[in-house]
Formats: C-alpha cells, sequence, structure tokens
C-alpha cells in the first residue's frame, strides 16, 4: 500500500491529535471522521470529511484503516464494523471495559484477518523499551516482584468529565491500564488477583463515582509477585514502575522522569522519552504539583494540546502502525500489542481485580478467562 487514507471514530482530545500526527506522516491522510461533538471543527482543521454515523468511516471507500479513539465504553462497535470492511484497526486503550467485549473484538479481527493494534503508548516510551531490552538481556536476573504507583489528588470539578464515570471509562484501574499491562509485558498473565479500596475521598458535586484509592496485589507463576496503586486520594502524588530481579533492579520514573538501572556492578541513568527536551517537558509538567495527576481533566480538553513528551511516544506508535498497515513485520517486542492478546489480557485482570473488590476475595484470573 502506497498512500494510506485514515478514519477516525472520536476526535476529542486524543483523538483530534492523533489525527494531526496521521496527517503529518509521508504519504499518510486522514479523509472522514466521526464524533457526536465537534467534528466539524477538527475535521475543517484537518482538511478531511465529518461523517454522519461511525459507518461512514468504517465503511467508506476512502479509508484503508480505522483509528478509534472514542470513550472507552465505545469501542468494540467500531472496531467490529472496522472488521467486517476487511480494514486495519487502532483502538485506544483500554480496548473494552470487560473480557467479553474483548474477546469479540478478537474474534472479530481475527475471523477477518486484519491487524488489530491497540494504543498502549507507554510501551513506545524510550526508557520502557530500554527497560524490557536490559530484563531480555538479563542484566538483572529474574523479575520476581514489580511495585507502581500511579496516584495523586483531584480537585472538584466545574464540569465532570466522563473519564470520572465508571460506566463510560471503568475508573483509574482501566483507564490507566498502562502500568498494569506493562507488569504482565514483563512478567506473564497474572494468575491471581486481589483489590481492596473505594471511593474514600471525592464524593458529591463535581465528582464522578470512581474509585479513588485502589490497592491491588498480583501472583504470577513460579512465586513472582506485584503491587500497584491508583487513585487520586493521594496528597503525596507518586508515578512508578520499580522492577525488582534476582541480579538488580529498575525503576522507570515517571514523575522525577529517567530509568534507573542498578546491580552490584553497575549503576545507569537513562532517558525515559526520545530526548532531554521530551524529558524536562514531563518534569515542568508534574511541577504542576496535584494538578498534574489529574490526567482526565489535563488530557481531557479538546481545546488543548498534548505536551511535547506526550506527542512524541504517540508519534512513535503511530509510525508503527502506519508501517504495520503497509505491509511491516511486527517486531517480536510489540507483537502482542499487534493482535489485541496483551490488550485482552489486562482486561482479563482487570476483570478479576473487579471482582475481587466487589467480593472481598482473592480471585483467579481463570474464573474470567474461563
Amino acid at each position: 500500500m502506497d498512500n494510506v487514507r485514515y478514519g477516525i471514530v472520536g476526535t476529542g482530545y486524543f483523538g483530534a491529535e492523533l489525527g494531526r500526527v496521521l496527517n503529518q506522516l509521508p504519504k499518510s491522510a486522514v479523509t472522514r471522521i466521526y464524533d457526536p461533538v465537534g467534528a466539524d471543527r477538527v475535521a475543517a482543521e484537518l482538511g478531511c470529511t465529518a461523517a454522519a454515523d461511525i459507518a461512514g468511516v468504517t465503511d467508506s471507500p476512502d479509508v484503508d484503516a480505522v483509528i478509534v479513539a472514542s470513550p472507552n465504553h465505545a469501542h468494540r462497535e467500531p472496531v467490529e464494523r472496522a472488521a467486517r470492511a476487511g480494514k486495519p484497526v487502532f483502538c485506544e486503550k483500554p480496548i473494552a471495559l470487560s473480557f467479553e467485549d474483548c474477546r469479540a473484538m478478537l474474534e472479530a479481527t481475527s475471523r477477518a484477518g486484519v491487524l488489530f493494534m491497540a494504543g498502549h503508548v507507554m510501551n513506545f516510551m524510550h526508557g520502557v523499551r530500554a527497560a524490557k531490552r536490559l530484563i531480555a538481556e538479563g542484566v538483572i536476573g529474574e523479575v520476581v516482584y514489580c511495585h507502581t504507583a500511579r496516584n495523586g489528588w483531584e480537585e472538584r470539578q466545574e464540569s465532570v468529565s466522563w473519564k470520572k464515570r465508571r460506566e463510560l471509562s471503568g475508573g483509574h484501574l482501566y483507564h490507566h491500564i498502562h502500568e498494569l499491562d506493562l507488569v504482565q509485558f514483563l512478567m506473564g498473565p497474572a494468575q491471581t488477583a486481589t483489590m481492596v479500596g473505594g471511593n474514600v475521598a471525592h464524593r458529591g458535586p463535581g465528582f464522578g463515582d470512581e474509585d479513588d484509592l485502589l490497592l491491588i496485589t498480583l501472583e504470577f507463576a513460579g512465586g513472582r509477585y506485584a503491587m500497584l496503586e491508583y487513585g487520586s486520594a493521594f496528597r503525596w502524588p507518586e508515578h512508578y514502575v520499580l522492577i525488582q530481579g534476582t541480579a538488580g533492579a529498575i525503576r522507570i520514573d515517571l514523575q522525577d522522569v529517567g530509568v534507573e538501572l542498578r546491580t552490584p556492578e553497575r549503576s545507569e541513568r537513562m532517558l525515559l522519552h526520545r530526548t532531554r527536551e521530551e524529558d524536562e517537558d514531563r518534569k515542568r509538567f508534574y511541577g504542576l504539583g496535584d494538578r498534574a495527576m489529574d490526567g482526565a481533566i489535563m488530557y481531557g480538553d479538546p481545546s488543548k494540546r498534548p505536551p511535547l513528551w506526550l506527542r512524541g511516544i504517540m508519534e512513535a506508535e503511530l509510525r508503527y502502525f502506519d508501517d504495520l498497515v503497509r505491509g511491516a513485520t511486527p517486531d517480536a517486542e510489540f507483537a502482542p500489542l499487534t493482535d489485541g492478546s496483551a490488550a485482552t489480557a489486562a482486561i482479563a485482570t482487570a476483570d478479576a481485580l473487579t471482582l475481587s473488590l466487589r467480593e472481598g476475595r482473592k480471585v483467579a484470573v481463570a474464573e474470567v478467562t474461563g
């Protein structure tokens, strides 16, 4: 395929920026978009047609590949429609809010034989890729434990974003699935899941209904473990992934911004993003204090543009998807991202965690997957 024409379903804050990135790629252009709100404005900016409905994108003869960037609960229909039309599809994370929806999407894309890539953008960070290479080379030995934190504090808002409503976003666990996905990339699928928490500090007008404090324990084959923290009820914000191995450790710090390797023989600090400029841009963002942690607000306003560091990783993942659409072979590192399997495994674990919280017990992930 030479020139690739893209259609986008969902052109809010993230979808509109994906369109800008695609229009900048060589021999690529956005030709059709659909969004029930603000599509005409974005279409005028991108120089494309605003469709009347989802089918006007997925079934259009002037669309070769489909980007799904609608709210989290509304991914299944456009993915299935794109599959029936025989078109490659890129779907933003989380690809769905239930394992059943994930399985239906996987079946549809597999049956149609089309590319199905999940937008788990964290995997395209320079420092994350470097950490995965070091682990694959055995530099820190066998990974036995991971500890992640993605938390902060959110203030009352004049209007409540859809990302704060559990039925639409899935709450912190699903909407911020990046860390869970990365842990499973490193350790394989979790076998057993436990989650406690709830909404402890954000109730009433100006807040959504998502749980604002979640504490997670995962158990993996071979006696390995992970702990994850999510939420907006934390006055001391933290954002990191700490990977402990038998021969060393790696800390991916998304707040102090950088990646650090420690072994008895070696100590090294690396960039998190492509350039020092991007790392400094992210550090300034976190310098905003409590406001920086509220991604649902900071990253949800269609009138704002993503920061430099976020645009950088969006560009990396879309260039990769564009190459695949043109016939490139997936890198082994990203193969689970390009058939939907990693994204589905993350949602299976999230569903097990949701069941654990609801029923107050340890849950085998196999209860979800069957």
